[in-house]
């Protein structure tokens, strides 16, 4: 049996050229992240003389001083953060729904709405068209615009039918012989279920939510009402860092900071919160996503 199970110099070669192939790509993937931490918590001033690669040469937390110190990152903090919940809660909730009722039989014309929604998964409008959608709705400058055109998605709503139709039909049967309606079906027995589908999909839409910035940009003029990404975007790729350097020489904050220094800084307030969750999310978001590949 020993001698079964031993690996030919071949397979041992192959396994070995294998591992040392995903240790690069795994340091290629990690080392950028690993090299924006470093210098978001190095001085600024010590920073632009370069050769920092692994550790932090001057510690500080001044830089993130510096970047909570601006009036606008909490407000944009706090904006994510609300659009985040109450888009995954919304998101959830309401493709769920049309999912369960397109995944139950005998449903009138369920074969012609799901057609529909496959034609929106290869066709769009286009950016124009939906600019103007935005704004006859009156949803510019409106905090709705980032949950109501995200409400529904067809390719979660898939995801949602798949595992739907996997749930027992004896399930509901008995609940209907107790009397319970299509409402209490859905909310007190095929919701609680479904707990690695909706996780999934709650993972999916939180992702996008907490990364969009091309919402903020591109509806709203108004800085109060736009998240942290874009005013990560701005930081980055507009004048902002400038204008933070300003607000940072008026402030008792020592003047080791650097407009690179403030956008590192930024860079890592705004990734790690999201960083944070995904890990107890995981192991529903692995689930969720092999259901329907194999039938028990």
């Amino acid at each position: 049996m020993f001698a079964l199970n031993r690996k030919t110099k071949g397979e041992a070669l192959f396994d070995l050229a294998n591992n040392l192939l995903m240790l690069c790509v795994c340091f290629a993937t990690l080392y950028p992240i690993w090299y924006i931490l470093i210098n978001a918590f190095n001085d600024g001033t010590d920073a632009i003389l370069g050769n920092i690669y692994w550790w932090p040469r001057m510690f500080t937390l001044e830089n993130f001083e510096a970047v909570f110190a601006s009036p606008g990152i909490m407000r944009a903090m706090l904006i994510t953060v609300a659009k985040t919940l109450i888009g995954v809660v919304a998101h959830v909730f309401f493709t769920a729904m049309v999912a369960y009722a397109l995944s139950r039989k005998g449903l009138i014309g369920g074969k012609i709405y799901i057609l529909l929604g496959t034609v929106t998964l290869f066709f769009g409008g286009g950016l124009i068209p939906l600019y103007m959608l935005i704004r006859d709705l009156h949803l510019l400058e409106n905090f709705m615009v980032y949950i109501i055109p995200v409400l529904f998605s067809f390719f979660d709503l898939i995801i949602f039918m798949t595992f739907f139709r996997e749930i027992p039909e004896g399930l509901e049967e008995a609940a209907r012989i107790d009397g319970a309606h299509d409402w209490s079906i859905f909310l007190r027995v095929v919701l609680p279920v479904s707990l690695p589908v909706l996780a999934t999909i709650a993972l999916f839409h939180g992702v996008y939510q907490w990364n969009d910035y091309f919402t903020g940009m591109i509806y709203f003029n108004n800085e109060s009402l736009q998240p942290i990404q874009t005013y990560l975007f701005r930081v980055v790729a507009q004048s902002s860092s400038s204008q933070m350097m300003v607000a940072v020489q008026g402030s008792a904050i020592n003047k080791t900071v650097t407009s690179q220094s403030i956008k590192l800084a930024t860079m890592v307030v705004t990734t790690l919160p999201i960083v944070f969750v995904y890990p107890f999310l995981q192991r529903y978001f692995v689930k969720g996503m092999m259901i329907g590949s194999i039938k028990g």
